[in-house]
């Protein structure tokens, strides 16, 4: 019994293997079949023969009337550009181009290899190491910029090999930017640093190697001792944005991700794609000394760091011994080191700080998703609110968050963190008037034509701040330099009072278009009409407060709506107004001898005064409205079809929509027993002064100060229901 058990279990076990042995069989010759048919599939295709015939070509093949060339070329070029190629097909291709076996196909080769996936590595380590051929041209090199872009980290290895190639002139501006790019504080030596000197020294100061220096200097100041200034447009141009165009195209139709080290100023995603983004950039740094307590530099000489600064006293018993922190962002949470930073003036201090901004503003407002989770983010609002209350505390703006909104404005929608981009806004320096329109103006123009009320009225608030923040600069500093105006003590940028009032001017025809344009768009709203006096009365103080040698009027568009405004603030800020403007026109003259300098108001200025105070002389106290000679003509029968009883008299001040609240009391207190009201009754002449007294108790001073400095009322006794006294020259 047991013997047949034994014997039953063997024959399983037999079966069992024998089963195992034909299985294996049958899926390695099925195997066997698929990697066949692969194999014959592949040598079919037209694909896989293009690239065997660009990795057996030999060099110096014709390239003229060469039709296989041209047939392989457009396949795998039209492969490039539709889908993407595969790693191994770069690397052919890529090796290929860089050969230079037939020369005149290289660039179109590197401009069609679109990634579908990834770039291999040792591609691109094997095109950089062609460099050392010496037959690449600037042109080919232009092209190569963007894959050694996409392989930073595999490129750092060879960092000494490719800064070897800096002092080659035609490829000094890629090679620089690639080092930009690629350089760590432990890439710095001082050997390269004095051969970037030399180089400065022989080529000029070219702008790729003022930031390649500028970046040596964040890491080891001592080492670069060039003085460098703090503000700089870039140094490096967009290399071959065609290709990243063309590179965003094949990803979205992909939908796949190109593995890179970077991000690209094109998004390479999907916009669905997209996670959110954490704002760590906007995250302010801890207090910490770039130099170890311990260490053996701290204890040779004095060294006091910035986290162990905790009163005003200490800052004023250890200003000569701090040392500043290695994370610049940290100054902004301590106002005890924003007092330091102001007091040492230092270039690079301010250099550090700038890059520092420039980063987190770019890398958290400018490249993140459009998602809407950075208008939302607490930590945006913070981190912005912290860089107002910096700048207000250093009363002037960075250079980075300067550069910044340049750019941000042409990719602002208007609504998100509107207060806090507005108040960084107010705050820029005096912008030159050859580039304020391209910078500021174009892209302010097209938010505010097509923005709300509400946003209307702050930008119009917001650049009246503008324009006082550039009045106080000018009053504080113009008396340093004579006519040279340093606006930013840390990066001074010297401009002559010319220069500087073309851009005031600018400034304020700018607004004025705005304001002409906002008023007739929003039907001359009230509180639009308040935001816009309230800029005019600024331009107002521009020669009497600021000792600014500048008048200019509103424009028609302007003055007109404030003097027909059916609310009487309106009307009494621009009385104002013109009581100011009076007191310029009356005090030019007298402060031009005492400053001994020669200013004239212009000939069409003051016909534009003359006009508006006739007119507003004529309209509210003359009851000459719509008479022959006046601004503002209509046709007699036109007035006549109107059927408004004497329409002269419809905007004099017993008449005007915005007093007539006032009259209307006013006719109630003098005669309550008249049933019918009749306002030409206020135009007798103890009515009419006991109803200018009555305006004035209701507030109205600019009305008030307006009709005492330019109406002579010593005629008023004689005055009948359509004449009043003249306006006087004074």
């Amino acid at each position: 019994m047991a013997k047949a058990s034994n014997l039953t279990r063997t024959d399983l076990d037999s079966s069992f293997e024998s089963q195992l042995s034909v299985s294996s069989r049958t899926s390695n010759r099925s195997l066997r079949v698929a990697e066949k048919e692969r194999r014959k599939n592949q040598i079919g295709d037209p694909f896989v023969l293009a690239l065997k015939y660009f990795s057996e070509v030999e060099a110096g093949t014709a390239c003229a009337g060469n039709d296989v060339l041209e047939r392989n070329l457009v396949l795998v070029e039209r492969v490039g550009l539709s889908r993407g190629l595969p790693p191994e097909a770069i690397s052919v291709m890529l090796d290929y181009a860089m050969s230079l076996r037939m020369g005149v196909t290289c660039v179109r080769v590197l401009k069609f290899l679109i990634p579908a996936t990834v770039v291999p590595q040792e591609a691109v380590v094997r095109a950089v190491s062609w460099l050392c051929v010496g037959k690449i041209s600037s042109g080919l090199l232009c092209v190569l910029f963007p894959y050694t872009c996409l392989k930073l980290d595999h490129l750092r290895a060879i960092y000494g090999f490719i800064f070897s190639f800096v002092t080659e002139e035609n490829l000094s501006p890629y090679i620089c930017h690639l080092l930009y790019l690629l350089t760590r504080r432990e890439s710095v030596r001082p050997f390269r640093v004095r051969k970037l000197l030399d180089l400065q020294t022989k080529m000029g100061r070219q702008p790729f190697l003022l930031h390649l220096l500028s970046l040596y200097k964040v890491f080891y100041p001592e080492l670069v001792t060039l003085a460098l200034p703090s503000r700089m447009r870039s140094g490096f141009k967009n290399h071959n944005s065609t290709w990243k165009v063309a590179l965003c195209a094949v990803q979205k139709r992909n939908r796949g991700q190109v593995s890179s080290d970077i991000s690209l100023p094109l998004g390479l995603k999907d916009k669905t794609n997209f996670r959110k983004r954490k704002f760590h950039h906007l995250e302010l740094p801890s207090l910490s000394s770039s130099i170890q307590s311990n260490s053996s530099s701290s204890r040779s000489r004095k060294v006091f760091s910035l986290e162990q600064l905790h009163s005003f006293p200490q800052l004023l018993d250890n200003l000569h011994c701090i040392e500043l922190p290695s994370q610049m962002g940290s100054l902004l949470g301590s106002s005890l080191a924003l007092c330091y930073l102001d007091y040492v003036q230092d270039d690079s201090a301010f250099l550090r700080l700038n890059f520092w901004l420039g980063h987190a503003l770019h890398e958290e407002f400018l490249y993140c998703s459009r998602d809407g989770s950075s208008g939302s983010s607490s930590e945006a609002l913070h981190f912005l609110n912290r860089l107002l209350s910096t700048q207000h505390f250093l009363q002037e703006g960075f250079s980075s968050t300067e550069g910044f909104l340049y750019k941000f404005l042409n990719v602002w929608d208007g609504s998100l963190l509107r207060p806090q981009i507005l108040g960084l806004l107010s705050d820029i320096p005096v912008v030159p008037s050859s580039c304020i329109s391209q910078l500021l103006f174009e892209p302010l123009m097209q938010l505010f034509f097509t923005s709300t009320l509400f946003f209307k009225c702050s930008v119009i608030d917001c650049l009246n701040n503008m324009l006082l923040k550039w009045l106080t600069w000018h009053s504080v500093y113009a008396l340093e330099d004579g006519l040279d105006i340093s606006l930013n003590s840390h990066t001074p940028m010297n401009m002559t009072l010319s220069g500087f009032m073309d851009s005031v001017m600018e400034l304020v025809r700018f607004v004025g278009r705005l304001a002409t344009v906002g008023l007739q768009l929003e039907g001359c709203h009230s509180l639009l009409l308040s935001f816009i006096l309230d800029f005019y009365e600024t331009v107002c103080d521009m020669f009497l407060k600021y000792g600014l040698p500048l008048v200019v009027m509103p424009p028609a568009g302007v003055f007109y709506p404030a003097l027909f405004a059916t609310d009487p603030v309106s009307v009494d800020r621009l009385s104002y107004i013109m009581y100011r403007w009076g007191g310029v026109v009356t005090s030019t003259p007298l402060r031009s001898c005492q400053h001994q300098q020669a200013f004239h108001i212009s000939r069409q200025t003051c016909q534009e005064f003359n006009h508006y105070l006739l007119f507003m002389v004529s309209c509210l106290w003359n009851s000459k409205m719509f008479l022959p000679g006046m601004a503002i003509e209509v046709d007699q029968e036109l007035l006549a079809l109107s059927k408004v009883p004497e329409p002269w008299t419809s905007f004099d001040l017993n008449h005007h929509p915005a007093f007539l609240g006032c009259a209307l009391d006013f006719h109630l207190k003098c005669w309550p027993e008249r049933k019918d009201i009749d306002f030409n009754s206020i135009k007798a002449a103890k009515p009419w002064n006991w109803y200018m007294e009555f305006l004035f108790s209701q507030g109205f001073q600019g009305l008030q100060q307006f009709v005492q400095s330019s109406i002579n009322r010593r005629a008023v006794a004689g005055i009948s229901g359509q004449r009043g006294s003249q306006p006087t020259s004074r």
